[in-house]
Parts: structure tokens; sequence; C-alpha cells
């Protein structure tokens, strides 16, 4: 057990919507992001996903809105609900993503962006 620097831990990557994992809870997953443009459409069918801003603002595009979080806030992402993650303006975004194991990188869509593991960083 030691603490987890998530400022170092963004420093080791680069590529854009391909999630890093940095720790396991049980049967969740913690995984970091950066974010710029858009992704795609999609939904988990059995998982919810937690989205934690650490840098820069992210919206989530659902049917019916879209919600803008701000650094320093969160939003969980029910399971079943259809969304669509981008970054605003120019600025890359840093995420925190808190999830099952099991839930896939663009749920119940495939795309250039899927990514089938994670690293582990």
């Amino acid at each position: 057990m030691k603490p987890i620097n998530l400022n170092e831990k963004f420093g080791k990557f680069s590529k854009q919507w391909h999630p890093q994992q940095i720790a396991v809870v049980d049967d969740m997953q913690v995984l970091l992001a950066k974010l710029k443009g858009e992704f795609v459409w999609h939904k988990h069918e059995d998982e919810d996903e937690l989205f934690f801003v650490q840098k820069g603002t992210l919206e989530i595009k659902f049917r019916d809105r879209t919600e803008t979080i701000c650094a320093g806030e969160l939003i969980v992402v029910p399971k079943g609900v259809e969304h669509c993650p981008r970054s605003v303006g120019e600025e890359e975004v840093q995420v925190l993503l808190f999830e099952k194991l099991t839930t896939q990188h663009t749920g119940n869509v495939i795309s250039e962006r899927t990514q089938t593991e994670y690293p582990k960083i």
C-alpha cells in the first residue's frame, strides 16, 4: 500500500482516449484518461461509470441533454444510459474513471477507439 500521485501518473502517458489502470478495488478499477475532442456514442448495459474531472472541462452528451463537468466535479452515468463524452474547447481533459473490471471501453459499440485491455501504470 502506497499513495498514488495522480499528477505523476498522468505524466506517464500521452495517448488520448486510452485509459490507464492505476488501481483495483475489489471488482472495480480506477483508470486515468486524457481526452480531447469527441468520443463515440455508447452505453454499458450492466455497469455504472463514474467520471471525475481532474483537469479541464468535460461535457457528456445524453440523448435528452448535455451535462458539463468541471475540474473537481464528478458524474455517474447509470448503466444502460447512452452517452457521448467530449472535451470542451481546445484544452485536454484529464479524468479519473471508476468502473467494474468487466466494463467494456466503448460499451455496446466497436470503433477504432475501442481498447480491449488497459495498461497498468
